[in-house]
């Protein structure tokens, strides 16, 4: 990353600082930046930069019509419908169906999640740091320092982050969630610093979904991906999605 570019975001992650703290929506104690709690946060979880852990979606295998993938994470995120409109209730994995533009003929089913980008637009939008990237790859939000701008939302190609209009309730204590904050797939963060792998993945009976480690050549993914054709969405972009998919 150039000097310019880094100095723009600090400037910008400090002057919404600002901005934010006259609001009310921030509180910080003297002399400490976003941009340091971005880099803090990056480091946390003892998260090593040696690691980059990915996810292999074989779209050859994932059945159309299945939704065991979002309903494990619903559950294990406990992420309930909302009440209000359905485009205002949180989906952190959701299954599209791919066709041919002329004939409208079905031609893949496939998993769409965050796909923790190695150059993550969300992570550079926003204002308050609250959006930030592990030194393993994976992309998460602070909903203690989210304001609920969502540049990100916006700034994602993948259409991969939710909103929280609504109250929460059941919550599942290893999964921090708040009304008012943005939120996405984790990867299950939770139960990856545990040495598991993500709901969705267990979940699958088809086993069209491989979790691991993208850096590490010995790991099944690593060989996959080495060996079986697979590709990036809008790989156009140069974000380098941590999540690949096989058969499109």
């Amino acid at each position: 990353m150039s000097e310019v570019t880094t100095s723009r975001r600090a400037f910008i992650g400090i002057s919404a600082t600002a901005a934010a703290a006259t609001a009310g929506f921030v509180a910080l104690a003297p002399g400490v930046k976003l941009m340091d709690l971005a880099q803090a946060h990056a480091d946390s979880k003892g998260a090593s930069s040696k690691v980059r852990w990915g996810m292999l979606i074989d779209t050859t295998k994932c059945a159309t019509g299945c939704s065991d993938c979002v309903s494990a994470c619903a559950r294990e995120n406990a992420i309930e419908p909302g009440s209000g409109r359905p485009a205002q209730s949180s989906q952190w994995i959701r299954k599209i169906e791919l066709k041919e533009k002329k004939g409208g003929h079905r031609e893949l089913s496939l998993p769409m999640l965050c796909q923790h980008c190695a150059n993550p637009p969300c992570v550079d939008v926003c204002p308050t740091g609250a959006s930030f990237q592990r030194a393993d790859g994976i992309v998460l939000v602070d909903r203690h320092i989210c304001i609920g701008c969502r540049y990100c939302v916006m700034a994602c190609p993948y259409q991969a982050r939710s909103f929280v209009h609504e109250p929460l309730h059941n919550q599942n204590p290893e999964v921090p969630r708040g009304q008012g904050c943005v939120e996405s797939c984790t990867l299950c963060v939770h139960r990856v610093d545990k040495g598991e792998s993500p709901a969705c993945v267990e979940s699958c009976t088809h086993q069209a979904m491989l979790f691991g480690d993208l850096n590490n050549p010995q790991s099944e993914i690593a060989q996959r991906v080495a060996t079986v054709a697979s590709s990036q969405i809008r790989a156009d972009l140069r974000l380098d999605p941590g999540v690949r998919y096989q058969g499109i």
